[in-house]
C-alpha cells in the first residue's frame, strides 16, 4: 500500500513536471535565421533554405527541419536539394512527413560529409511580366528506385541543421512569420484558461502579420501584462497590441488611461488612440470601425502615443485596456521619454512606424479658393463663379446654368452661353402616363455661403410625397444634388425622372455611357449594367459650355479602375436603376436636346425613402493657359541633369521603378538621392515631377503590416496570389497589382476611398516640404475630388508650382468597364496642368471630334500631349499637341518645340478649327486649320482627316488674322521628320498628304 502510494506520487510529480515544462517558455536553442545575401536564383529555387551539415557515413542522409512555415499545404510544394560544394541539385531525394511545423527529408550527400542547402519554396512565375502569377512547383520524384530502397525507416537522422536562410532580409520570415506549433499554442491557451482572449504587447518594429497563427516569439516571451518603449518628445510611439481570440470576439476596442510620471506630470489619454477602431476619414468626418476576431485569430491592434514636445522627460506609466464582449485585459504601459526632442513628430523615420499619425491627417481639408478660381458670390439665387453663372429655381433645382468663355476658350466674355433650355426638373409619372402630383415648394434657404461652398436647400410637399433637396456648389463649378424622396402614402408610379433639357447650342458633344466622346449621336438610349460598366453619367457640351452628370444614390461607393473594375464596381442605385428599369434617353428637336433618366415602374409604401442623387460638373472649368503648353516641355524619364538640359525640356517627370523612386507610390526610402537630384534640377534651371498616387501600393511601404490589419479599409479584398513575396508574407485576402521585375516591386492594390488618402496628402506635403518636388504626375487616379484639392493645396503651399499632369490609358475596354478616361478623371480637371492620353488611344483612326473632346482637354480648359506611337504630329498640332520625351517611339517633339520658339509662339492667341472666329479656313472640310495668331504675325497648323492626299486651299479672312494680304509671305519652314521647307502663295494649292499636314508661317 504504501508503495502504491509512493508511485502514485511519483507519477504525481513526474506528470505536474511535464506540464511546466510543456507550459513554460522555450529554453531549447534558438534556429538562427540569416540573410543570403542574394547568393542564390530565387526564380529557379525560391526564397528559402534550410542549410544543413552532414555527418554521416552512408549514401543516404536524414534531416528533419523544424521549419515552422505559415503556409498552408506544404506537402503540395517541391523540395530542391543542392550539393554546396558544386551548386548541383541532387536528383536522390524523398520527403517524409511534410507539415507546416517540420519536414523530414532524405537525400544522397554526393559529396560525402558537408553542407547540402534544402530549397522548401521553390516557385514558377507565370503571366504578364508586370502581373505575375506566382505558382509554387509540385512535388517530382527524380529519385532512383534502387536509392529508395536502401533508405531505412529506423535511420535516425545524421544531418545537423545550421541555419535557416532566406533570399535577403526583406524575404525573411523571422520572427513575425515564424509559426508556434499546435502543442505550443494549446499549451499558452491551456496555461491562461478562462480568458476569452489573450493580448501580446509588440513593438512596432516587429509588425504582426499572421491572423492564423501566432508566432513563436509570443511563446518565448509568453502572455506580457506590460509594454515598455522609449521615446522623444514630439514623437508619434506607435506600438502594438495583438489579440488571439480562444472564442469569436466581437467589438474589440482599446482604451487609455493617462500616462503619468513619479513627479505627477501627465500625457493626457487623448493623446493615444487606436487606428483600428477611431479616427477620420479621407473627407474629415469621423472615422470609427467595428472589429471582430473568429476564434482562433490574431487581430493586430495598431495604437500611437502622441508625447507632446513639452513633456517632461522621464518614465510614464498608465493602462491599455482591451474590451471584448464585455471582458478585459489591462496592459500596464511604461514609456521612458528622453530629453531628446524630435521634429515633425518622428516622420523623418517611417521605419518607426510614425506616419501612422498621417492616416487621420485633417491636412489641406478646408474647402479654401486655388487659383485661379474666385470667390463664390451670391446675388438673389444667382450663384457666380469663375466664367459661370447658377440660378436657382425655387425648388433648390437649376432654372439656369450659364458659361462666358469665349469660342477660342482664351478669354472669359460678357455674353452668356445658356447650357439649359429650361429648368431641370423631376417628374412623377402615373399609372395613365401623366403628372398628377401637386407640389407646394418653401422656397431656397441658404445653409452656406462661404467662398469655397454655397448650400441651400428646398422642401416641396405634394400629397404623397415630401421631395427634401440640398444642394451644393462649389468654387471649381462641381454641383451635387442630395434628394430625398419620402412617402406620405402608399403610391405607385410608372416612372420617376429628371429632365436635363439642354441648350442645343450647349451639346453638341457628347462622351460617355458608350459613347466614344464626338459628336453628340442625334438619338441615345443607354440602360444600367453595373456588373459589366463603370457608367453612371456622361458629358454633355460644346467647347465652351457643358456639363457632366453622375447619377448616384446615398450607397455610392467609388469602384476600382485601371484593369480592376470588375473587382469592384458600381453598385446599382436603388433609385436610378430600379433592378435595372432605370436608364437614359436623349431626345433633340430645334428647342431642346432632352436628357431624360428614368428609373421605371415602382411602388412606394407609406415612410418608405429613396435618394435620387446626382452630380454636375460646369464645363469649362477656366481658360486655356496656351503659353503654360509652350513653356512647359516635359522630360518624363529619369535621365542625367546634364542631358536633359540639352534637349530643351523644363520639367523633368520622375517615373517609378528607378535610383530615385524606385517603389510604386511610395517615394520615401530613396528621399535622399531624390533631394539630391531635384536640388541639381534646380540649380540649373529645370522643374521635378514624381510619379505618386494611391491606386496601389508597393509592398515595400514600411506600413504594410499595419495597414493589413485594418482588414479591407486600405486593401481591396481579392484571391491573393501574385508574386512570391505577396504570398509568402501577406498571405491571403488581397489583389496583386503591378510587379517590376527588376526590383521585385509588387504593389497591393488600393480599397478605394480611405484612410490611405490622409497619408497620402501628407506625404505629398513632406515631400514638396522636405524634398522639393515641384508637383506630381498622376497615372491614373483611384482618389475622388475631395483629395485633389487638398494634393493642389500641399503642391502649391508657399509658393510652390504644384504642377500637375494625368497621364490615363484608354479606359474604354472590358477590364475597366468601358468608360472613357476623360469622362471618369473630369471631377479632377479643375486641378490638372496638362493631360497625357496616352497608351492604346488611336490617333490614326479617329475623327477630329475624338480628338477635340477626348484627348485634347480643351472643352474643360486644358491642354495635353500625345504618347501611343508617338501620336499624330500634324493632326496634334492642330490641338496645340506634341508627343512628350522620350516615351514616344521613334518621334521626336524636339523639332517642333524649335519651332515654336523661332516663331514665338508664347503670347499668341490660339484659335482653333472650332471656333466661328477662326480666321483660316481650308477647301476641304476634311482638312482642319488653326491659328496661332500674333500682331502681323501667325502660326497656321493644317491636318488632314481626309481618306486620302489631296490638294487645298487657304480659306484666309486678312481683316480677322489681322494681316495685309498684299504684304503676305506664306511659307513653311523645314521641320525634321515633319515637313520639308517650302513656300505658298495664297492661291496655291497646298498638297496634303493622307493623315498628315503642314505648319504655315504668315507674315507681312
Amino acid at each position: 500500500m504504501k508503495q502504491h502510494l509512493k508511485n502514485r506520487q511519483i507519477l504525481s510529480r513526474i506528470l505536474i513536471m511535464c506540464l511546466c515544462i510543456f507550459s513554460m517558455p522555450m529554453t531549447a536553442q534558438q534556429i538562427k535565421y540569416t540573410d543570403g545575401n542574394d547568393s542564390w536564383n530565387p526564380d529557379l529555387l525560391g526564397n528559402h533554405r534550410a542549410v544543413v551539415e552532414f555527418t554521416g557515413k552512408n549514401n543516404v542522409a536524414k534531416t528533419t527541419i523544424e521549419w515552422r512555415r505559415r503556409d498552408e499545404k506544404p506537402e503540395l510544394k517541391r523540395i530542391i536539394v543542392q550539393d554546396a560544394k558544386t551548386g548541383k541539385e541532387i536528383s536522390n531525394v524523398k520527403t517524409d512527413a511534410i507539415t507546416r511545423e517540420s519536414g523530414t527529408i532524405f537525400f544522397e550527400p554526393v559529396s560525402g560529409k558537408g553542407t547540402y542547402y534544402v530549397y522548401y519554396m521553390p516557385y514558377i512565375d507565370e503571366g504578364d511580366a508586370n502581373y505575375l502569377k506566382g505558382l509554387y512547383a509540385k512535388p517530382e520524384n527524380k529519385a532512383d528506385a534502387q536509392w529508395v530502397s536502401k533508405i531505412k525507416t529506423n535511420l535516425a537522422d545524421n544531418c545537423t541543421l545550421t541555419e535557416i536562410q532566406s533570399i535577403n532580409a526583406f524575404n525573411s520570415f523571422y520572427p513575425m512569420d515564424v509559426i508556434a506549433t499546435a502543442a505550443e499554442t494549446t499549451a499558452i491557451i491551456a496555461k491562461n484558461s478562462g480568458s476569452s482572449f489573450l493580448v501580446f504587447p509588440e513593438d512596432r518594429i516587429y509588425s504582426i502579420r499572421m491572423k492564423n497563427d501566432l508566432p513563436q516569439r509570443w511563446i518565448q516571451k509568453g502572455v506580457q501584462n506590460t509594454f515598455s518603449d522609449t521615446a522623444l518628445k514630439g514623437e508619434y510611439l506607435a506600438f502594438q497590441l495583438g489579440v488571439y481570440a480562444t472564442q469569436d470576439l466581437n467589438n474589440v476596442k482599446v482604451t487609455f488611461s493617462d500616462l503619468k510620471n513619479s513627479n505627477g506630470d501627465i500625457i493626457a489619454a487623448k493623446n493615444i488612440s487606436c487606428i483600428n477602431t477611431d479616427g477620420v476619414r479621407y473627407d474629415g468626418s469621423v472615422f470609427a470601425n467595428t472589429v471582430s476576431v473568429p476564434k482562433g485569430k490574431v487581430q493586430a491592434m495598431w495604437c500611437g502615443i502622441d508625447i507632446p514636445q513639452t513633456a517632461v522627460a522621464g518614465t510614464y506609466t498608465g493602462k491599455a485596456t482591451v474590451i471584448a464582449d464585455g471582458k478585459s485585459k489591462e496592459i500596464t504601459l511604461q514609456i521612458k521619454v528622453t530629453n531628446e526632442v524630435t521634429k515633425n513628430g518622428g516622420i523623418d523615420s517611417p521605419e518607426k512606424m510614425t506616419r501612422l499619425k498621417w492616416l487621420n491627417s485633417t491636412l489641406a481639408q478646408e474647402n479654401t479658393v486655388i487659383a485661379p478660381y474666385i470667390p463664390l458670390e451670391v446675388k438673389g439665387s444667382e450663384i457666380s463663379l469663375l466664367g459661370r453663372k447658377l440660378v436657382l429655381a425655387t425648388n433648390g433645382f437649376p432654372a439656369q446654368i450659364q458659361t462666358f468663355f469665349t469660342p477660342e476658350m482664351t478669354s472669359i466674355g460678357t455674353k452668356a452661353n445658356n447650357v439649359l433650355s429650361s429648368p431641370v426638373e423631376f417628374h412623377f409619372v402615373d399609372a395613365a402616363g401623366k403628372e398628377s402630383l401637386k407640389w407646394k415648394n418653401a422656397g431656397i434657404k441658404f445653409l452656406k455661403k462661404e467662398a469655397g461652398t454655397v448650400s441651400w436647400e428646398s422642401t416641396s410637399t405634394s400629397q404623397s410625397l415630401q421631395m427634401d433637396v440640398t444642394g451644393a456648389l462649389e468654387f471649381d463649378g462641381f454641383l451635387s444634388y442630395t434628394v430625398k424622396i419620402t412617402a406620405l402614402e402608399d403610391a405607385t408610379f410608372n416612372d420617376i425622372n429628371i429632365h436635363l433639357p439642354f441648350e442645343p447650342s450647349s451639346a453638341k458633344y457628347m462622351m460617355g455611357l458608350g459613347q466614344k466622346g464626338g459628336d453628340r449621336p442625334a438619338t441615345f438610349d443607354w440602360k444600367w449594367d453595373v456588373a459589366h460598366k463603370n457608367q453612371d453619367g456622361a458629358w454633355i457640351g460644346s467647347v465652351n459650355s457643358g456639363l457632366q452628370f453622375s447619377l448616384r444614390d446615398e450607397k455610392y461607393s467609388r469602384p476600382l479602375n485601371t484593369n480592376f473594375y470588375l473587382q469592384k464596381p458600381l453598385l446599382l442605385p436603388t433609385s436610378w436603376g430600379n433592378e435595372n428599369k432605370g436608364g437614359i434617353t436623349i431626345t433633340p428637336n430645334q428647342k431642346t436636346v432632352l436628357l431624360n433618366a428614368y428609373s421605371g415602374t415602382r411602388s412606394m409604401k407609406k415612410g418608405d425613402v429613396l435618394y435620387y442623387n446626382f452630380n454636375l460638373l460646369i464645363t469649362p472649368f477656366h481658360t486655356i493657359d496656351t503659353d503654360f503648353q509652350w513653356a512647359t516641355k516635359f522630360y518624363h524619364k529619369y535621365s542625367s541633369i546634364d542631358s536633359i538640359v540639352k534637349t530643351g525640356a523644363t520639367v523633368i517627370n520622375i517615373h517609378h521603378a528607378n535610383a530615385i523612386n524606385p517603389y510604386i507610390n511610395y517615394p520615401f526610402i530613396e528621399f535622399k538621392k531624390m533631394k539630391s537630384y531635384i536640388d541639381e534640377a534646380h540649380e540649373k534651371g529645370l522643374k521635378v515631377k514624381i510619379y505618386n498616387t494611391v491606386r496601389e501600393v508597393s509592398n515595400k511601404a514600411y506600413e504594410t503590416f499595419a495597414l493589413k490589419s485594418l482588414g479591407h479599409e486600405i486593401y481591396s479584398p481579392g484571391k491573393g496570389g501574385g508574386f512570391s513575396w505577396l504570398q509568402e508574407h501577406v498571405g491571403d485576402d488581397y489583389i496583386p497589382a503591378w510587379f517590376v521585375p527588376g526590383i521585385k516591386d509588387a504593389a497591393i492594390v488600393n480599397s478605394g476611398m480611405n484612410r490611405w488618402h490622409n497619408y497620402y496628402v501628407e506625404g505629398m506635403n513632406w515631400l514638396t516640404q522636405n524634398v522639393g518636388i515641384d508637383g506630381v504626375y498622376l497615372d491614373d487616379v483611384a482618389f475622388d475630388r475631395i483629395t485633389m484639392k487638398r494634393i493642389k493645396r500641399v503642391l502649391t503651399k508657399d509658393g510652390h508650382p504644384g504642377i500637375i499632369d494625368l497621364h490615363s490609358a484608354n479606359q474604354y475596354n472590358k477590364s475597366d468597364g468601358f468608360n472613357n478616361s476623360a469622362n471618369l478623371y473630369m471631377e479632377h480637371f479643375p486641378y490638372i496642368n496638362k493631360l497625357w492620353f496616352g497608351e492604346y488611344f488611336d490617333y490614326e483612326k479617329n475623327n477630329p471630334d475624338f480628338f477635340l473632346t477626348e484627348v485634347s482637354g480643351i472643352p474643360f480648359g486644358l491642354m495635353g500631349e500625345m504618347l501611343q506611337d508617338g501620336g499624330n504630329a500634324w493632326r496634334g498640332m492642330v490641338y496645340g499637341m506634341t508627343c512628350r520625351m522620350p516615351w514616344s517611339g521613334n518621334a521626336d517633339p524636339r523639332p517642333i518645340w524649335k519651332l515654336w520658339d523661332d516663331f514665338g509662339i508664347k503670347g499668341s492667341e490660339m484659335i482653333g478649327y472650332w471656333s466661328e472666329n477662326c480666321p483660316v479656313k481650308t477647301s476641304n472640310d476634311k482638312v482642319l486649320a488653326t491659328v496661332y495668331k500674333k500682331n502681323g504675325s501667325a502660326l497656321i497648323s493644317i491636318a488632314s482627316w481626309a481618306d486620302a492626299d489631296v490638294k487645298v486651299k487657304l480659306l484666309i479672312d486678312w481683316k480677322k488674322l489681322g494681316i495685309d494680304p498684299a504684304k503676305a509671305t506664306i511659307t513653311a519652314p523645314e521641320v525634321a521628320n515633319f515637313q520639308p521647307a517650302q513656300s505658298f502663295t495664297a492661291n496655291d494649292e497646298i498638297p496634303v498628304t493622307k493623315g498628315k499636314g503642314w505648319l504655315l508661317i504668315v507674315k507681312q
